[in-house]
This record gives structure tokens, C-alpha cells and sequence, in this order.
């Protein structure tokens, strides 16, 4: 309880800094911000997803995945970053998944039907077969502690 406390008191204080959530192009090599506040104008949530994929089913969840990865890649989607489980907690895979605009969201559903694949909710709960349970976070960052500490400080003053 106590960590989702400060991690809404932070989302909260990014927000009300005066941070956006500007769409960059796939593959964009700006570089990172080296101040603060401009970091903070950078901000761009991101999905983490935490993956417990049913016994027996890593090959097919993996393929399922892969083969929207490669339309969403079409539909000029940005790239969903990937982790592999190697010892620890229980997890299996992790993805963190930049935001998509409604137009990419309508292309990956218009090319994923025209290739004869699951859509809507029918894709949903095909994918439930594929996993024993997941969850999804919305997140704030990349963002170093200083950055974060800095938006704090400046929420104070304010």
C-alpha cells in the first residue's frame, strides 16, 4: 500500500509540474534530456506487463506475441521491449510497451483480421488460454531519482 501511495504522489507531481506525454517516432535518436524539468517534459507513460504463462503454453504465448509484435511493427506502432525470467520471483516474461495512438490501434486490428487472426474480444480470451494470470502498470520514465526528486521539490514550491 505504502509504495502505491508514492508512486500516485509521484505520477501525480510529474503530472501537475506541467510534464506531457509527447509521442516521439519509432526509432527517434533524440537524445536524452540532461535537466530536470526538461526530462520531466519528455515523460511518456508506458505499459509494464508481468507475464505467468500457463504450464506447457511458452511456445504458443510466445508466437501469439510475436506475430502481433510484427503486425503492430507494420502499423507503425513503437516496439514493446521484452524480458526473459532467469531466477527470482515467479514471472515468466515482461513487456514494456510504449503508448500507440487510436490509428496505429485500428491498423494493428484492420491488418491482424485481414490475416485471419483473433481481433476484439475474441483475441482476449484466446489469450487467457495461453496464460495462468498477468498484470498490467501504467508507468512514469525512464526518470533518474534526482529527476524525480527535482519534480517533487518544484510540486512543493508551487
Amino acid at each position: 500500500m505504502h509504495n502505491r501511495v508514492w508512486v500516485l504522489g509521484l505520477l501525480a507531481t510529474i503530472v501537475l509540474s506541467g510534464a506531457r506525454c509527447d509521442r516521439r517516432p519509432s526509432g527517434s535518436t533524440d537524445a536524452p534530456s540532461t535537466t530536470a524539468t526538461a526530462q520531466q517534459d519528455d515523460v511518456e507513460p508506458v505499459t509494464i506487463s508481468i507475464y505467468h504463462v500457463a504450464p506447457g503454453q511458452h511456445l504458443a504465448f510466445l508466437s501469439w506475441m510475436a506475430d502481433r509484435e510484427q503486425i503492430a511493427a507494420e502499423a507503425g506502432a513503437p516496439t514493446t521491449q521484452w524480458y526473459v525470467h532467469l531466477s527470482g520471483d515467479s514471472w515468466d516474461y515482461l513487456a514494456i510497451a510504449p503508448p500507440t495512438t487510436d490509428a496505429q490501434d485500428d491498423a494493428i486490428e484492420r491488418i491482424a483480421s485481414a490475416r485471419g487472426l483473433t481481433v476484439g474480444p475474441a483475441a482476449a480470451i484466446e489469450f487467457r488460454t495461453m496464460i495462468a494470470s498477468h498484470t498490467d502498470t501504467e508507468a512514469a520514465g525512464p526518470l533518474t531519482a534526482a529527476e524525480i526528486v527535482s519534480a517533487i521539490r518544484s510540486y512543493d514550491a508551487e
